[in-house]
């Protein structure tokens, strides 16, 4: 596609946005925000943004992103419990690390084994039952978040580099799908990611060096 065929396409698609698409993109941003400040409220938020994503990505025959959505809506609750915990003294149990060696060869194989299931599905799912289905993107896009989000609700700082790579995977990916207000959403959460990232650093590093 050429540029002015890309804007316009990218217009006529943003004139078309469902007031769910818009409610949940909305959700979805501030969910991010809260969670680069580790903010508890990234949870319900959240909720809202997957929920509602889970119904949009079974529509546009985004099966494995809507596999993703409705992962995020029960892991969402996981992280819930964990970041509500407290200790004797009413402070938080679980702190922001980074990961070690091990837990990043387990992370790989984590996004491997997801993106061979994911991709399988989605190759015999084409068939037949979803012809729109873009197999080998979306198994990427769903394998990085379904890894993202797991190392999200134990705080690991490496979840941001999954979440950087979902981003950008997603933005093409919704684009083609004419849900452009969903690229420009994660083109959004792509740039929040990276400063999450960076934030995170930060705060990992606080807490290593602490007494």
């Amino acid at each position: 596609m050429t540029i002015p065929e890309i804007w316009s396409q990218f217009v006529a698609d943003l004139s078309r946005t469902s007031l769910l698409e818009f409610v949940a993109v909305i959700s979805g941003i501030w969910s991010v925000w809260l969670s680069r400040a580790e903010n508890i409220w990234v949870y319900p938020t959240g909720l809202l943004n997957t929920i509602i994503y889970t119904g949009l990505s079974f529509k546009y025959s985004l099966l494995g992103e809507a596999s993703v959505n409705f992962y995020y809506t029960v892991v969402s609750i996981y992280g819930w419990i964990l970041w509500t915990r407290k200790n004797d003294r009413r402070e938080h149990v679980l702190k922001i690390t980074r990961s070690s060696g091990r837990e990043w060869a387990q992370e790989l194989a984590f996004f491997g084994f997801f993106y061979v299931a994911v991709f399988m599905a989605l190759t015999y799912l084409k068939k037949g039952f979803a012809p729109g289905a873009i197999p080998w993107a979306d198994a990427f896009a769903s394998a990085t978040a379904y890894t993202g989000m797991w190392l999200m609700a134990k705080k690991k700082v490496e979840s941001w580099h999954w979440w950087i790579a979902t981003n950008t995977a997603s933005i093409p990916l919704y684009f083609v799908k004419h849900l452009v207000f969903t690229s420009v959403y994660y083109a959004i959460l792509l740039v929040l990611a990276v400063a999450g990232l960076a934030e995170w650093r930060k705060r990992a590093q606080k807490i290593s060096y602490a007494p």
